[in-house]
């Protein structure tokens, strides 16, 4: 009776939560089939099955399960599978005994004063679009945890309460207006609690230059002009990514974290392109983004932009960044400075390119010009570092051919 655990779908994860099961209960499956949707801290994806017979459910859908915590078994039978339901935890669950009828069901218990109520991060988020009052809830998960079943029941009723009953005058907001309050989605707790642990456990500093781009400029307009039919032009990003690429292959102490007192060098270089995804950001990686052609730089930050705004990225392609890359010069943003990524050394912030005025050989002109700004961690990275590394990435923009030898 092999049991089916919550696996481990990213490096950061340490819960999950079952947001749709794919197989009903007691429904044959064979080795490989997907068995359920599950959003972990960084994305929604599947697992699947890793043997033949009859699933038998232990999680409800909106159930969050620790790493490794029992989820379902798979038996050899229906029979089998009948035999615990969808909740139970333990080997062979004793059915529930009812109550005598001389004695009265405890009322559950009330969450005490303060304490927030245990509910489902689906629940929350469902409670939060619909104005449903968790305090006031009694869940029927398991231990008493609120579901998205109990949050839905609490929502219909209000709505046959505020349809049957006359309209009440709205009550006065305070100084500041009516407040909504907006559950965090697991990928937002996870970026807030990574960028609180950053700022308080990671001594920073920033090094920032400005990159002339005009060559970069026309090498794209280039490129774009003759791209082939379905084949991405590549980006100014890409262009910034490789570069990043080819710079931390050239100095290893960039390409590395700080880790139990020592340096945690790495053999590949890996980019992560920071992606703008909804009510959320993630960064996807680019793999061996020293050793990769621009054009397949191009393909892959395509398809990872594309997977992340479908919803589709793996867990894979969240993990094993040792850099990220972080562009805001598409909203016209001229400069900022960016969060290192822990454990990540550091973090390169790229703003728009615009014209500027500039004086080049002793005179005055128009030349498109860029910011970049690198956040470090001053355990790995010194000031000399950190200013030999944006001036690599800096050359390499300004003379861009360099950057399509192999």
């Amino acid at each position: 009776m092999p049991d089916v655990t919550m696996p481990r779908l990213s490096d950061s994860m340490e819960e999950a939560t079952i947001a749709r099961w794919l197989v009903a209960d007691g429904e044959r499956v064979t080795a490989g089939t997907e068995l359920a949707e599950v959003e972990t801290d960084k994305a929604t994806v599947t697992f699947e099955a890793e043997a033949e017979g009859v699933l038998q459910q232990l999680a409800r859908e909106g159930d969050t399960v620790a790493l490794g915590g029992l989820v379902a078994r798979i038996v050899g039978s229906a029979e089998e599978a009948g035999g615990v339901a969808p909740g139970a935890t333990g080997a062979g669950a004793a059915p529930p005994v009812a109550p005598a009828a001389t004695q009265a069901a405890p009322a559950p218990a009330s969450p005490p004063v303060g304490t927030r109520p245990a509910a489902s991060p689906l629940a929350r988020r469902l409670a939060a679009r619909l104005g449903v009052d968790l305090a006031a809830l009694s869940g029927t998960g398991p231990r008493g945890r609120i579901v998205r079943a109990d949050v839905e029941q609490a929502a219909n009723g209000a709505a046959a309460a505020a349809a049957a009953a006359p309209a009440a005058p709205a009550p006065a907001d305070g100084a500041k207006g009516a407040a909504e309050h907006v559950e965090l989605t697991r990928t937002q707790q996870l970026i807030a609690r990574r960028m609180a642990e950053s700022r308080a456990t990671v001594p920073d500093f920033d090094v920032s230059t400005d990159v002339d781009m005009e060559e970069a400029w026309a090498l794209r307009e280039q490129l774009k002009a003759s791209a082939l039919d379905g084949e991405p032009a590549p980006s100014l990003n890409d262009l910034v990514v490789l570069a990043c690429g080819r710079a931390l292959a050239e100095q290893p102490n960039a390409n590395a974290s700080y880790k139990d007192g020592a340096l945690e060098r790495y053999a590949r270089a890996n980019v992560g392109v920071a992606i703008a995804a909804p009510d959320s950001l993630v960064v996807a990686t680019v793999f061996d983004a020293d050793r990769r052609s621009l054009g397949a730089i191009a393909r892959a930050t395509r398809e990872l932009a594309a997977r992340v705004r479908d919803g589709a990225v793996t867990p894979p392609e969240l993990a094993g960044a040792t850099f990220t890359v972080s562009n805001l010069g598409m909203f016209g943003v001229d400069s900022f400075t960016a969060v290192i990524n822990p454990p990540q050394a550091a973090i390169l912030a790229v703003g728009a390119v615009k014209p500027r005025a500039i004086v080049r050989d002793g005179e005055l002109v128009a030349r498109r010009t860029m910011t970049i700004t690198l956040s470090t961690d001053h355990r790995v990275l010194y000031g000399a570092d950190a200013a030999r590394f944006v001036a690599r990435v800096r050359e390499l923009l300004e003379w861009p051919l360099a950057l399509l030898a192999s």
